[in-house]
């Protein structure tokens, strides 16, 4: 299990908290933009989770890579779809998303071992 996976998370939700508290209408604003995009609808919810895992590894956003693939995990996807999914980055994103794919694999790792 990767310790500094866990001390991200927990360091977000420390900060998630900052933010609600000093900046509430943009917390408000981006939860609930967030909130009906990644409702169910003609996709479930850990397909769309799927769909900002690979966009996280091609842009290399390592928080977002943590976070949607937690939520991926939490979702229902499995180990093997937040995988394929990152693949499908990596064709799209070349190298650089390549070397973003051992965040994802120690998020679920980490996740899955909770």
């Amino acid at each position: 299990m990767s310790q500094e996976i866990k001390e991200y998370f927990e360091k977000f939700n420390t900060d998630s908290a900052k933010m609600k508290e000093q900046a509430p209408n943009m917390m408000n604003g981006f939860g609930n933009l967030f909130s009906k995009i990644m409702a169910e609808g003609a996709l479930k919810t850990f397909e769309k989770e799927l769909i900002a895992v690979g966009i996280a590894v091609a842009m290399r956003c390592e928080p977002c890579i943590k976070l949607h693939v937690k939520k991926c995990l939490d979702a229902g996807a499995t180990k093997e779809h937040v995988l394929e999914a990152a693949g499908v980055a990596v064709m799209m994103g070349g190298g650089p998303a390549f070397t973003h794919i051992p965040v994802v694999m120690d998020t679920i790792e980490t996740v899955l071992n909770e």
